[in-house]
């Protein structure tokens, strides 16, 4: 299940990005699992990877070649994850394969990205066969289908194209990420990768990046578990008309706003598509002593399994709320919380709202889009995370995640 997630149509090229996709047959027999992304010569790439401490190879090579890179492969089915010393090897030689096959690569030049089940070797045999395919089929405009490649257990492609005015000029940018579940991204994402044709220098664009992730992937958790295999990529080709220097700070802002919103469209994508999900929340915590004390109480919310479940069944029962933002590492003194299911009161000063009506609540907890507001009354400061309920549908999956 989805909850009301857009139809991403037909994705704009970036110029400088060509992308060639094929059926390996790592999981999938009925569409294509692995893409591979050839960009121009010029081009200037940043990432966010996991911080999880059993980070994949794959992770930890393309972290390696970041400021080299000239071209991403990336497949669903496996995650070459707790894999070793072999798997980095497997990595490396399915990222040879590609310079075999698109002879203008630099060698460690392509970066490795890979989604699926943990603990398994790549089917190297498959993989280069699919290489071979891909690379046959580069073209500019490739980005739906790449959507539908990365995805495991995605119930819908994710991806959002937007052209904006920089310097009166137009910038084109296009995005595609896939994740459902284990999700709770740590400096990034499950996997996603933008592209813009501006041209931004790299050590502007990697503090940029890193601005983005934090408003925008940063802020989904589906069931709190951060993933081996983390990656979010943004790609400036400087194909386009503008091309920007570290003194351009306005245009820059401008450009840095437009990539925000495309994330940030993407991210929300994800917790709508959380495995299972038949309700999308968003959690407001306002009245922090901290930004920190407000992140750490909405995700000791969202990643309650019993406030979860409750969200699930439309069961206004407040004290799950209660009982989970009283086990956040933060600044709370219950006397001075609030509770909100949308704008219906349902705790004022850690007690239940005089006139409440719990019909009102369950009335809110029927919708399939909802938002928690808590107030913690002890600052200004104030943040927000969105997430989304958890249904039968999530152990179903999750049980039968390798049959």
């Amino acid at each position: 299940m989805a909850v009301n997630v857009p139809l991403i149509g037909e994705l704009a090229p970036v110029a400088g990005v060509r992308i060639g996709t094929a059926n390996a047959g790592i999981k999938q027999t009925e569409r294509d699992d692995l893409t591979l992304m050839v960009l121009d010569e010029g081009a200037t790439v940043a990432g966010v990877f996991t911080q999880s401490a059993f980070r994949a190879p794959p992770v930890l090579l393309a972290e390696q070649r970041l400021k080299g890179a000239r071209a991403l492969i990336i497949n669903s089915g496996n995650a070459n994850a707790a894999t070793g010393e072999l798997g980095l090897q497997d990595a490396r030689s399915v990222c040879d394969s590609v310079c075999e096959q698109v002879l203008d690569l630099p060698a460690d030049s392509v970066l490795p990205f890979s989604t699926g089940v943990i603990g398994e070797r790549l089917p190297l045999q498959a993989m280069r066969n699919g290489v071979t395919v891909a690379a046959q089929k580069l073209r500019a405009d490739a980005w739906n289908d790449a959507a539908r490649a990365i995805m495991t257990t995605d119930t819908v492609p994710k991806g959002v194209s937007r052209s904006v005015q920089v310097q009166r000029q137009p910038v084109q940018i296009t995005g595609i990420a896939k994740g459902s579940g284990m999700i709770k991204p740590n400096m990034a994402t499950m996997l996603a990768f933008m592209a813009v044709d501006a041209s931004v220098p790299a050590d502007v664009l990697q503090p940029m990046l890193k601005r983005i992730a934090d408003v925008s992937f940063n802020r989904v958790t589906v069931d709190g578990d951060t993933s081996t295999n983390d990656a979010f990529m943004l790609v400036a080709t400087g194909a386009g008309p503008v091309r920007l220097q570290a003194a351009d700070s306005e245009a820059l802002s401008e450009i840095e706003q437009a990539l925000t919103e495309v994330a940030q469209e993407l991210a929300i994508s994800i917790a709508r598509d959380g495995e299972g999900a038949t309700k999308f929340v968003t959690v407001r915590v306002n009245g922090g002593a901290s930004s920190q004390d407000c992140l750490e109480v909405a995700y000791a919310i969202a990643e309650s399994p019993l406030v979860k479940t409750a969200i699930f069944a439309g069961d206004p029962n407040w004290g799950r709320f209660c009982m989970a933002i009283g086990r956040a590492k933060a600044q709370v003194d219950p006397a001075k919380v609030s509770l909100y299911l949308d704008d219906v009161c349902i705790a004022r000063n850690g007690m239940v709202a005089e006139g409440y009506v719990e019909a009102q609540a369950a009335e809110v907890m029927e919708k399939d889009e909802l938002t928690v507001n808590v107030d913690l009354g002890l600052g200004d400061a104030s943040e927000w995370i969105w997430t989304c309920d958890f249904s039968y549908d999530y152990v179903k999956i999750n049980a039968e995640y390798r049959s």
